[in-house]
């Protein structure tokens, strides 16, 4: 041997040592592999949801060698390297062939065994450039695979290989690969599934007919030719697969994992590849097929999006949230349980808590349930009850239960709108704008707040009062604390609400004796629909259990002829009864502070009862004052319209659809059926309410008494085009 040969193998054997030190060993790749999703699991250990982290790869779990069908193995070794038992990392005749065709024929050919293919894969410094390695790269990547074969074993690198590869696109890894294309697991492919993979290997982004010739090249060296047939076909089908869903890849918590992912983002920590949640995989199912199954009837009633959260009132622990009613939704990506939308009726119970709270209302305090018309910056403010009738005296027991509208803005003249928002800001609701802003019609939920947040208000109702924020369960993150410290509504208040809400009785007026609230173990429950009726809530809870349950639409449609009773409310039915199908719901123990007193309500205006007070501002006996009792005389007054009203004509509406409803009432609530309405002094009729047809003008609307004098009057303005008669 020549000293210029001893040399050569000298440094060949000292490169090989250091090519030895630079290769990982097998454990170390398969420990450091992570896959291109988080595993999001339930607090079972189930898993609920893959998230994906990694968008430059789509890579799935580390597929073990034993679990790649054979098909796979032998399509992989005729098409890339068929003497890969037989070679120690370098396929001498291969790399002869392809330095003559490279000398005599003006292109090289495939030499790069499967071992070399791996080693380019771990070491990033032997990266193709422009197509080709360089020299030096070549000879490199010949010694680490040289190095590979003798620390690696023949099953380690085929396994390592087939997990690390490329694909199709983005689609990297045959556990990845398999799932999305073939969507079938790595274990089930064929030999002519296996070749259509295997053919992807030299080009991942080549055409369906590249694919598919060398696919058929590779069936016919395994001497499968016969399987060529429609092979064109066969391949575009499955390459078309490309982005869809991996098999069985999970999809029960989207919103929620996404959400989760970026608490663990802000909180600085290192993304883990798995990750605990405070969910219940059995209860997220159930919640979803509730809302497929209630939701779908609802679709004729233009209703296709609904969102459930439900918290564990103890701890604040998520135990379902489900964002979209996903295959029924119009924008399934949208996270409905965390959007802004408006609260409707849902505020009440806050309002009314704070006005027994401050002793300005009692569950037995009577509110004046007729029209009222309220001076604004902006204008008459003049809500209306759901149903647009009026009740008259009505109990805040009944207002509250029955979710009737005119007493709660009665009652949030009491308490102001300032006070009150700054008391929903307190219970975790986002109102950036101070009461001013939201006027009287806070009352009614003008406010936009987000599912989380009012099912989590509620929570603190459901523990007298105090209030704590949602316990997302993130490791080394401060979480929610079991509910402690001073209540933001007191203890007997809060109790004395949720009394109300469970009273089936007491919310009969509006919702009967047997609807969707009702539940067979206790529970108060409370509903809301916004302007227009965009928006549908339903949010209650039991001795253990927060549900809050919304449904509407994404673009914030209208919905048409839709209740909390019909909307969300049997959502809410659904999912409390599944929580309680082998666990009781006891009513909460009335604490110090409550006062229980038998109620007797004159003139007939409500069944006495037991009700139940701050201590201090019990009474046993509830009347109208003289003046207002019905066998007083009780003088009438205009309710409809309001003094100095402003009404506009439009010509291109019929003078039929524009009549002006005139309304006159006591101030007991109670109307009587005739009245005789003047207008400028001309004798209209008796008719309460009565449908006049204006005229362009200014006129002065009064009624009379039985002696022509006048009881009542206000001065209004028309302007438009003057209508025929």
């Amino acid at each position: 041997m020549t000293a210029v040969a001893v040399m050569a193998l000298a440094f060949f054997l000292m490169r090989l040592m250091v090519a030895q030190q630079e290769v990982p060993s097998f454990e170390t790749l398969k420990a450091g592999y992570r896959s291109s999703y988080v595993a999001l699991l339930d607090a079972q250990g189930h898993l609920l949801q893959q998230q994906r982290q990694d968008f430059r790869e789509r890579r799935g779990e580390w597929t073990a060698i034993e679990d790649i069908s054979p098909a796979m193995l032998d399509a992989l070794m005729v098409s890339e390297d068929k003497r890969f038992y037989a070679h120690h990392g370098v396929d001498s005749q291969a790399l002869l062939g392809a330095a003559y065709k490279r000398l005599f024929e003006g292109h090289s050919g495939g030499a790069s065994t499967l071992s070399m293919q791996l080693v380019g894969l771990l070491d990033e410094r032997l990266f193709r450039q422009k197509r080709t390695r360089t020299y030096r790269q070549k000879a490199r990547q010949i010694i680490m695979a040289q190095a590979l074969e003798q620390l690696w074993s023949k099953a380690q690198i085929l396994e390592a290989y087939l997990n690390l590869v490329s694909f199709r696109g983005e689609l990297t890894g045959i556990d990845s690969a398999s799932r999305a294309l073939l969507q079938k697991y790595p274990a089930g492919i064929d030999h002519r599934e296996g070749a259509m993979l295997a053919a992807l290997l030299r080009a991942p982004n080549a055409s369906a007919q590249t694919v598919t010739q060398r696919a058929c090249g590779i069936l016919r060296r395994q001497a499968f030719t016969q399987d060529c047939d429609y092979l064109d076909r066969f391949v575009g089908h499955y390459l078309a697969n490309q982005h869809h869903v991996s098999l069985d890849e999970p999809v029960l918590a989207p919103h929620y994992a996404s959400q989760l992912l970026s608490l663990y983002k802000e909180s600085g920590q290192a993304m883990p590849a798995t990750i605990s949640s405070t969910l219940n995989r059995d209860l997220q199912v159930y919640a979803l097929q509730s809302i497929q199954r209630n939701l779908k009837p609802l679709q004729k009633h233009n209703a296709n999006d609904a969102a459930v959260v439900v918290l564990d009132n103890r701890t604040g622990n998520i135990l379902a949230y489900i964002g979209s009613s996903a295959d029924l939704a119009s924008a399934v990506h949208v996270d409905h349980a965390r959007a802004l939308r408006q609260a409707g009726s849902t505020l009440k119970p806050f309002l009314y808590a704070q006005a027994i709270d401050q002793q300005r209302l009692t569950g037995a305090s009577l509110l004046d349930d007729s029209p009222v018309n309220l001076a604004t910056g902006s204008g008459l403010y003049v809500p209306q009850n759901y149903d647009r009738q009026y009740s008259g005296w009505v109990s805040v027991r009944v207002a509250l239960a029955s979710s009737l509208n005119i007493p709660a803005v009665r009652t949030l003249t009491m308490v102001t709108p300032d006070a009150f928002q700054h008391l929903l800001s307190s219970f975790g609701l986002p109102l950036e704008q101070s009461g001013d802003y939201y006027g009287y019609s806070l009352a009614l939920g003008s406010a936009e707040v987000s599912l989380l947040s009012l099912s989590n208000a509620f929570r603190a109702l459901a523990n007298g009062g105090r209030y704590s924020e949602v316990n997302w369960a993130i490791p080394g993150v401060e979480n929610a604390a079991p509910v402690s410290g001073k209540p933001l509504v007191s203890a007997p208040a809060a109790w004395i609400i949720a009394h109300m809400l469970s009273d089936r009785q007491a919310r009969a007026r509006t919702f009967g004796l047997d609807s969707s609230l009702s539940t067979p173990f206790w529970s108060a429950v409370k509903t809301g629909t916004s302007k227009d009726m965009r928006d549908n809530w339903t949010v209650g809870w039991s001795q253990d259990y927060t549900v809050g349950v919304w449904v509407g639409n994404s673009s914030g449609a209208s919905m048409h002829d839709i209740t909390g009773v019909s909307g969300a409310g049997p959502i809410w039915h659904d999912v409390m009864g599944y929580l309680h199908q082998h666990r009781p719901s006891k009513a909460p123990a009335m604490p110090v502070g409550v006062v229980a007193q038998q109620v007797v309500f004159e003139q007939g205006l409500e069944p006495s009862r037991t009700e139940y007070f701050l201590a201090g501002t019990e009474f046993s006996r509830v009347a109208l004052a003289t003046s207002l009792q019905s066998g007083q005389v009780q003088p009438l007054f205009i309710s409809h319209p309001a003094h100095a009203t402003i009404i506009a004509l439009d010509p291109d509406i019929p003078a039929d659809n524009q009549r002006l409803m005139l309304r006159a009432g006591n101030t007991a609530g109670r109307v009587t059926q005739t009245v005789s309405w003047y207008v400028n002094g001309q004798y209209l009729g008796s008719a309460n309410p009565y449908a006049w047809l204006p005229l362009p003008g200014r006129h002065r609307v009064e009624i009379r008494d039985e002696k022509n004098q006048v009881i009542d009057a206000v001065v209004i303005q028309v302007r438009g085009a003057r209508l025929a008669k």
